[in-house]
């Protein structure tokens, strides 16, 4: 059976991968299957839930970087040495720019901790969003998995999960709320989804017809 190639890339501790990684274990996950995992810092902690899945990792800091091109060009280049199909942003803090996502049109997909367009955009990004949620009194969040284009958290909307506000909230026990009860339900649903498209449309190629020369 073909299956898509996932990138996921990731920046801190990796919940959603985890959560793609224990989909693609219990077949929730069947047409598509995580290839490469990006983190833009040697501590991240998704690169040792990628160690012990068995799935290959690498490591691209920014600031190893003289620019944004060249920290995007390496990128490019591991996923393309990698036949990936789909690019899966899961607490990724780097914003990308339009050239990047003009290599992955409709292909890249990203999970937001709010109910896009509520607190979203540049600088709205993990324990940040769930401040602003309790600093405003919502007694309503959620999460959002979205297509990525050039504007941040700017893409077509694919699924929401909604979650409750409670008045004894703190920041951290919002954020763990909305990763428990959306993040990590919504990501591998869309993940599914998408993979299973481009497997219909005959887009994924298997890896005899990818060697050969086009």
């Amino acid at each position: 059976m073909l299956k898509a190639k996932i990138a996921v890339l990731v920046s801190g501790g990796g919940t959603n991968l985890q959560a793609l990684i224990d989909a693609q274990e219990s077949a929730r996950l069947s047409s598509g299957q995580i290839a490469l995992v990006i983190a833009t810092r040697q501590d991240a902690f998704a690169l040792l839930r990628a160690k012990r899945a068995e799935i290959p990792a690498e490591t691209v800091e920014r600031a190893a970087y003289p620019s944004q091109e060249a920290f995007e060009s390496r990128l490019l280049e591991l996923l393309a040495a990698n036949g990936v199909d789909l690019v899966v942003l899961a607490g990724f803090l780097q914003i990308l720019s339009a050239d990047f996502v003009s290599h992955y049109p409709d292909r890249i997909v990203n999970v937001h901790p709010s109910l896009i367009p509520a607190y979203s955009g540049k600088g709205y990004y993990g324990i940040k969003v769930h401040e602003a949620v309790l600093a405003a009194g919502e007694t309503e969040t959620g999460a959002t998995v979205h297509m990525v284009n050039e504007v941040p958290d700017g893409g077509k909307v694919l699924m929401q999960q909604r979650v409750p506000v409670f008045p004894s909230d703190t920041p951290k026990t919002l954020q763990h709320r909305v990763m428990e009860q959306a993040e990590w339900r919504l990501l591998p649903r869309a993940v599914e989804r998408l993979c299973a498209d481009l497997v219909e449309q005959g887009v994924i190629r298997s890896e005899d017809e990818a060697t050969e020369p086009i």
